[in-house]
């Protein structure tokens, strides 16, 4: 090849891939969803803390058995999913509530979140910060177990695994509890956390390998606010939820969760939590949840203008629509 060629096909090749890199990058500024779990590597384990090293994103993880809260080895503590709305994080360890990321831009953030600092996102910055204080509750639309008006948690499971996904039209973890043991009962549960474009809610899937009795979802108690119940019109659906002053910043936050009434035994108060217990089956349970907080653009900033916003959903629900 002359000259003349070789630099006319090298020409070419540059442009090309100059293009697709422009091109990816019209890609990820368009992106509306995101999910991902990030560990430490080049470290080392003393005893249940996890030392040195440097974060790394990983599509799957098994769960170490020194992992446990506060351990530094998850960015966050588990994996984060997000909108252009609002974010989202899982405490992967015996916690497992889900906590809220209220965010100040319609941007994705979850990749900058925790990186300057294990624990930075306590602290308000431009992109928002963790919002919920999650205490000893279920934060919002997690799993627990009821049993005698006691919540349990996830103390005692023989393996879990977490998996994330990035598709065009809607971000996902899903989660594998293998042996999660309660009242000496053991059960695998699968679970299943979706988040779609322009929107706050998470779709959430469960899947329990056994018949099981106190199997639960809710919304954390915070400063004595009352709950907020409606069905649909044709009664297959309904919500509970929050709203007003009950975030880490003495701001305004709604929470909810919309659940199938044929699946639910009944809504209830817990210790800690406003809980919806579903009925014992080994076939996939599927509601929703959110958080709405009044900073992010375009938020909603008062009782009714929330309660609209839930109802419009559950419209859509009562008309055999789904939320995706």
């Amino acid at each position: 090849m002359n000259s003349s060629k070789l630099f006319l096909a090298t020409s070419i090749v540059c442009l090309l891939a100059s293009c697709s890199s422009k091109q990816s990058s019209l890609q990820s500024k368009n992106q509306k969803t995101y999910a991902e779990i990030s560990i430490k590597e080049g470290g080392k384990w003393n005893g249940k803390k996890y030392e040195g090293g440097t974060f790394k994103n990983v599509e799957n993880l098994k769960v170490p058995e020194s992992h446990t809260d506060h351990s530094f080895y998850i960015r966050y503590e588990g994996p984060g999913w997000e909108s252009n709305k609002v974010g989202y994080r899982l405490y992967l360890d015996w916690r497992n509530a889900i906590d809220i990321y209220g965010k100040k831009t319609d941007t994705l953030v979850l990749s900058q979140v925790g990186q300057d600092g294990f624990d930075s996102y306590h602290n308000m910055s431009d992109w928002g910060a963790d919002i919920l204080k999650v205490a000893k509750g279920m934060g919002v639309g997690s799993i627990g177990r009821i049993l005698n008006n006691e919540m349990h948690h996830f103390k005692e499971v023989d393996s879990t695994f977490a998996k994330v996904s990035n598709e065009k039209h809607n971000s996902e973890v899903k989660v594998d509890y293998f042996g999660w043991k309660t009242n000496n009962q053991k059960n695998n549960l699968q679970s299943w956390l979706t988040i779609f474009p322009d929107e706050r809610y998470t779709k959430h899937t469960i899947q329990s390998s056994e018949l099981m009795d106190g199997i639960c979802t809710g919304i954390v108690k915070l400063n004595n606010l009352p709950v907020i119940e409606k069905s649909s019109e044709n009664k297959k659906w309904a919500y509970i939820a929050t709203y007003g002053v009950q975030t880490l910043f003495d701001d305004q936050l709604g929470m909810a969760v919309f659940y199938e009434v044929s699946t639910a035994e009944k809504p209830f108060e817990g210790p800690h939590d406003h809980l919806i217990q579903f009925k014992p089956t080994k076939n996939k349970i599927t509601f929703y949840f959110l958080g709405a907080w009044e900073k992010e653009p375009n938020g909603i900033k008062s009782r009714e203008a929330f309660i609209h916003y839930l109802d419009e959903n559950l419209k859509k629900l009562n008309d055999g629509n789904s939320l995706n």
